[in-house]
């Protein structure tokens, strides 16, 4: 991982579902939670983002900004948000830039073919702008619970 606890967090300026750009400093004085996901509306990915969407109201009231990302375009990330109605940002991340930046662009393995693609991570960013937790290798079930249990910590 490139990124490490207590380091400022990376800068970045995406297109979001809507097409509008979002950058990352702009929510600056709120907490963030930057998740990573491979790819919209496969099953992990659908768990994963409707988990954060059923928790949304709680990270809402801990004044925090939820921002699902990857590397899917926009289209393809507003199709995935008006399906599961979705109530956070999702940010295109086309090109992997912003995966690269983080460190989470990496060689994987499904059947025997090794291919490039987004390692699922999340990272909690507090209000400074610094990355207060790292995820690694997230397991989708049960992890909207786990990162607010540690927003509830900072």
């Amino acid at each position: 991982m490139a990124i490490k606890e207590g380091a400022k967090a990376p800068d970045f300026t995406l297109l979001t579902d809507s097409g509008e750009k979002l950058k990352l400093s702009s929510l600056r004085g709120r907490n963030v939670v930057l998740y990573f996901y491979p790819k919209s509306d496969t099953p992990g990915c659908t768990t994963e983002a409707c988990e954060f969407r059923d928790a949304n109201a709680a990270y809402a009231q801990a004044d925090t900004v939820v921002l699902g990302l990857s590397p899917d375009h926009i289209k393809a990330q507003t199709k995935f948000k008006t399906k599961f109605n979705l109530p956070f940002t999702l940010l295109a991340d086309e090109d992997h830039t912003v995966a690269e930046k983080y460190g989470v662009w990496v060689e994987k393995s499904m059947y025997g073919k090794k291919y490039m693609g987004v390692e699922r991570t999340t990272f909690l960013i507090d209000k400074e702008g610094k990355v207060a937790r790292i995820f690694p290798k997230v397991k989708p079930a049960g992890h909207a619970a786990e990162v607010l249990a540690a927003l509830s910590a900072l």
